[in-house]
């Protein structure tokens, strides 16, 4: 069931999504056949916040990787604007809270990051700040 419901979030094919909100369902379909990592941040989390060039890095590095974010609070419209302005992110940032899409719990703990590899499938969830390197090691662990 989590499968499917990942399938029907992953629909239109192509290039990378642009930054800023962007719909959950079509966009993660448009992504299968690559590695996608969905970071929840907020913009009072400090540990949220020292990730994010990570997080921009490995986004912009790695064709092969998609980075998208979720903002925590369900910040909208400018405000949702003008926080990723303020804190550079650089990545897309999903409309919805994909989480139960995913067949996961919201999570309670931030920052939390989400590892799907390119079949469609969660990988790992990882707790606390990552760096470049963690990241790439995740996916290289999802690999085996």
């Amino acid at each position: 069931m989590r499968t499917a419901c990942l399938a029907l979030l992953l629909l239109l094919a192509g290039c990378q999504p642009p930054a800023g909100p962007v719909g959950n369902a079509a966009l993660l379909e448009s992504l299968r056949g690559q590695w996608v990592v969905i970071n929840y941040w907020a913009k009072w989390c400090k540990p949220c916040i020292e990730e994010i060039p990570e997080l921009n890095a490995l986004d912009r590095e790695h064709d092969d990787i998609t980075v998208l974010g979720v903002n925590y609070d369900g910040a909208t419209g400018e405000d949702l604007a003008t926080q990723l302005r303020e804190l550079r992110v650089a990545f897309p940032t999903l409309e919805q809270d994909p989480a139960e899409l995913l067949g996961q719990p919201r999570p309670s703990v931030l920052p939390t990051t989400f590892i799907i590899n390119p079949e469609g499938a969660l990988v790992q969830a990882l707790i606390g700040p990552q760096t470049l390197e963690s990241l790439l090691a995740a996916i290289r662990d999802g690999q085996q």
